[in-house]
């Protein structure tokens, strides 16, 4: 519809939001982390940094997946958001590393805080900045179902967790707790890690051609093996990259069905995925009823009907 901006469009207005936002935070965090000498400040402070490498290649990343087909790509380039997801992950992982190793000098050689306020009000700014940016991109992520969005808004969702840890650390380190600093370091490290593992195994599926879950591949197969005409579905196969989904089976039919006939139910079956799975792209391959190929995985042979998995709804 006109006037709706399309989802590349959506996707690059999220990735300049969190480049501008990086950028803000960083300036704040390098004056903060001057005044104060804080390990935690350090560790908030390495992190927006690679939020902003992250950011800027989520930018180009989305700008890539977000054109169609062509003639070297014709799957499209939906994995190149995968490839930026993983691009972050491995940023993540080293800022985890950078901060633990900090953090454990600072344990073993204790040093004060200096000027704690310094840190606790840039710190209150980065969570009011950082909660405008995760709102939004939650809004865009879920219109797009982009995994780089996705997975840039979980970055700085962490960032919002990790600075109020920071501002713990400070007022602790100003009542004279000065080893709530490095140990509130190795928190936000550990937290780095976790979150590193979330959106890494995320990247990696797509990467891999990871199956859809479990009940919505049932769901699927409920919905073809009841069609009228249809005696069985096997070799499913389904995927996701970027926003696309792929779904491709065989079908069994009345081997004495002329091929018009068969052709006439594949378009049937299609158009039954289609309408409850919008943009799917699809490949039914028709066999005769009882034909099975060699290669064939044994479990997959025969739709196995499961009364918990509710039909999908069309949209």
């Amino acid at each position: 519809m006109n006037g709706v901006p399309s989802r590349g469009t959506l996707m690059r207005r999220a990735a300049i939001a969190s480049v501008a936002a990086a950028l803000l935070l960083l300036v704040a965090k390098v004056w903060a982390h001057a005044e104060t000498g804080s390990v935690a400040i350090l560790g908030s402070l390495a992190d927006t940094g690679l939020d902003l490498i992250a950011s800027l290649v989520t930018f180009f990343a989305v700008r890539v997946a977000a054109e169609p087909a062509d003639r070297e790509h014709r799957f499209g380039h939906g994995k190149a958001e995968a490839i930026s997801a993983l691009f972050q992950v491995m940023l993540i992982g080293i800022s985890a590393l950078a901060v633990a190793v900090q953090a454990v000098r600072r344990l073993i050689d204790p040093q004060p805080v200096a000027a704690p306020e310094a840190g606790i009000g840039v710190s209150l700014f980065a969570i009011l900045v950082t909660l405008l940016l995760v709102v939004y991109q939650r809004r865009i992520a879920r219109a797009t179902q982009s995994l780089a969005i996705e997975t840039d808004r979980l970055h700085y969702q962490s960032d919002l967790a990790l600075n109020v840890a920071v501002i713990a650390a400070l007022v602790l380190a100003g009542f004279g707790l000065e080893g709530a600093d490095p140990v509130f370091g190795l928190a936000i490290a550990a937290w780095f890690a976790w979150t590193a593992y979330g959106g890494g195994r995320r990247a990696v599926d797509m990467l891999m051609d990871r199956e859809w879950p479990e009940l919505q591949r049932q769901q699927l197969l409920n919905m073809v093996a009841i069609m009228p005409d249809v005696h069985g579905v096997h070799e499913l196969r389904t995927r996701r990259a970027g926003d696309q989904d792929f779904v491709q089976f065989h079908m069994w039919v009345d081997p004495d069905l002329t091929v018009a006939e068969a052709h006439e139910i594949s378009d049937r079956v299609e158009a039954a995925v289609l309408k409850a799975y919008p943009g799917t792209e699809l490949l039914i391959h028709v066999d005769p009823r009882g034909h099975m190929d060699d290669s064939e995985v044994e479990e997959d042979h025969f739709c196995q009907i499961d009364p918990e998995a509710q039909l999908p709804s069309a949209t």
